[in-house]
């Protein structure tokens, strides 16, 4: 692995992306560097494409140019088996859960072992259960359904399934939106405490700007299809001026207050 100026190694190192659909460019020669053990948020205007971003650095997209490695590893260069390899060491945490409806929460945390391991199918749900507890839902969750949950709870089950492999990198994709003001500062309490607890490495797109304050050691911000990147303080000196009016707005100004009580 790469190993960045401050002597932490680069566990994501994305160099020269380029992502377009039809003739429209979302990023363009784009460098991304995720430190080992950060937390790491992803911001931009809408249309800038944070979600797309972390999409393509999954392999769910496929850039038009450029390479992404995880943990030193190409991953345009490696074959199937390998990126299974690879795959397993990540957890992704969708919009809104993305569970399986026709599933119960311990069935969709599951999900990833019957995929990736050759568990039985007792150990499976002992595993579930713990996970199921780690992000704090009643144990009578287990056996719920997705439509049976409030949203807080789906993003919390959603989250059980995304570390369901005790992965070293966790992507987060919007993790509060939706949730209430308690609700979303109780989960970010979550992910740093989990962070901490499990040593991950957390890439976390979002426009809370809460959540940035309270968790995150470095922003990553998309502005002109690039990245500019560096920890709050240092962002809040740029130049640019989206970054300038995203710091230094009223609700930014409301976060730094919140996190000063």
């Amino acid at each position: 692995m790469t190993v960045a100026g401050n002597g932490r190694e680069a566990v994501i190192r994305v160099r020269g992306l380029r992502t377009q659909f039809g003739d429209t460019v979302i990023h363009d020669d784009l460098d991304l560097d995720v430190l080992s053990g950060e937390v790491l948020g992803v911001v931009g205007a809408s249309g800038t494409g944070k979600s797309v971003l972390m999409r393509a650095i999954i392999g769910l997209i496929e850039p038009r140019a450029g390479t992404v490695e995880i943990f030193g590893r190409d991953m345009k260069t490696l074959r199937a088996r390998e990126r299974r390899e690879v795959e397993r060491r990540w957890g992704v945490l969708f919009q809104n859960g993305a569970l399986f409806s026709s599933l119960t929460v311990a069935q969709n945390v599951m999900v990833p072992m019957k995929e990736h391991t050759k568990l039985s199918q007792q150990t499976m749900a002992e595993i579930a259960d713990y996970k199921i507890d780690m992000v704090g839902l009643p144990p009578d969750a287990a056996d719920k359904y997705p439509s049976e949950l409030s949203g807080g709870m789906r993003k919390r089950a959603g989250l059980a399934r995304a570390l369901a492999l005790d992965p070293d990198i966790l992507f987060l994709d919007e993790p509060t939106a939706g949730l209430d003001p308690i609700g979303a500062a109780e989960f970010d309490e979550l992910i740093g405490e989990l962070q901490q607890t499990l040593g991950l490495t957390v890439v976390m797109v979002t426009h809370d700007l809460d959540s940035l304050y309270a968790i995150c050691d470095r922003v990553a911000v998309l502005v002109d299809k690039h990245v500019t990147i560096g920890t709050i303080e240092s962002l809040l000196q740029e130049g640019h001026a989206w970054i300038h009016d995203y710091f230094h707005g009223p609700r930014s100004r409301e976060a730094v207050r919140s996190g000063e009580d």
